[in-house]
């Protein structure tokens, strides 16, 4: 229950703070947000991460939506599980779902943090939750997975109804 309040959350934030950037900031226009290190820049990105496959939505759209069901799906099939993959398929649904509904609804994901102190992409809170959770995956995956199946395969007569804080 945790995770999907969480889930939640995050893309209830992602959309408020996109919301709030649409009706407030003149597109491609910025204002000062963290003194010599972030603006909010108003943004509208066709593309992927860094623009790459810009005016190519459609596809992203697809591959957004699959991305979703795959995880989602992963999730409920308990191959994904413990705190920490359970974290990270969070963030990864939350910034998939997220970027989803702009893709659908407007056709672009509306970007707005800018960093000032160096050049970088403009993105937005399902970027940094895609980020982190993907990063957070590629860990689970390398030192975690082999560990907490392994330890569900040594009970093999376990019905699953132990549902331990994990599944919070």
């Amino acid at each position: 229950m945790l995770y999907i309040i969480l889930f939640a959350v995050l893309v209830v934030v992602d959309q408020a703070v996109k919301f709030l950037v649409r009706a407030n900031i003149p597109l491609g226009e910025s204002i000062p947000f963290l003194p010599y290190v972030m603006d909010l820049t108003y943004v509208q990105n066709t593309g992927a991460a860094f623009s790459i496959l810009r005016d190519h939505t459609w596809l992203l759209t697809l591959v957004s939506a699959v991305l979703v069901v795959v995880i989602a799906w992963l999730v409920f099939r308990r191959y994904i599980t413990g705190r920490l993959g359970l974290l990270a398929a969070t963030l990864v649904l939350a910034g998939g779902v997220g970027n989803l509904i702009d893709r659908v609804a407007l056709g672009y994901v509306t970007d707005m943090f800018q960093t000032t102190f160096m050049d970088f992409a403009v993105f937005n809170v399902a970027d940094s939750c895609l980020t982190v959770g993907v990063i957070l995956l590629v860990v689970y995956v390398l030192f975690f997975y082999d560990k907490l199946h392994k330890k569900e395969a040594v009970n093999p007569h376990d019905d699953g109804a132990d549902l331990s804080s994990d599944r919070s």
